[in-house]
């Protein structure tokens, strides 16, 4: 009756182990799949940024450009805006 005991105890013991690892491997995979998630999100922002900062950057290179143009011409007023108005 003892060595019934003690193997049903073991066979518990057994399948509450392999249950636990399974829900801890389902958590481990939700997180890798979370983290995954974070990366590709926090890399479309990233490039979002790098985007809008490469078209401000040609916007101030077209406006210095054109002030530049304007310095050379003469047509240029201290203030930023154009004598020609």
């Amino acid at each position: 009756m003892k060595k019934v005991v003690i193997v049903l105890a073991l066979i518990g013991f057994t399948f509450s182990t392999v249950s636990c690892r399974e829900t801890t491997q389902d958590k481990v995979e939700n997180s890798a799949d979370a983290v995954g998630e974070d990366i590709e999100n926090g890399l479309e922002e990233a490039g979002d940024a790098i985007e809008n900062a490469a078209e401000e950057t040609e916007d101030a290179i077209e406006n210095a450009g054109q002030e530049i143009e304007e310095e050379i011409e003469g047509t240029d007023d201290y203030n930023g805006d154009d004598d020609n108005n």
